[in-house]
């Protein structure tokens, strides 16, 4: 794993220059499978780092725009109740 780890790092950093911190922080939410909210000024790299991070372990990316009227069941989706069936459904 250490290894994997070392050689996703070294691929990442050949792309975003000078984030080495904020790098490791990344690569930690990924190893605990949590979520990780990249917040900073405009033009920084946030989107490319998370790109190069997609790519480099063959995932997609997928970027959310969070605006005013973003709901959270627009993320996560909703069950809705079918009154014909009797049943909710996502």
């Amino acid at each position: 794993m250490s290894s994997q780890l070392s050689k996703l790092r070294e691929n990442v950093s050949r792309v975003v220059i000078g984030k080495g911190k904020v790098l490791d922080l990344m690569l930690v939410g990924l190893i605990a499978r949590g979520h990780i909210l990249i917040e900073d000024v405009p033009g920084v790299g946030k989107t490319l780092m998370a790109r190069a991070i997609a790519a480099s372990c063959h995932m997609k990316f997928r970027r959310l725009q969070c605006t005013p009227d973003l709901m959270p069941t627009d993320v996560t989706g909703f069950f809705t109740y079918d009154k014909k069936d009797g049943a909710f459904t996502f």
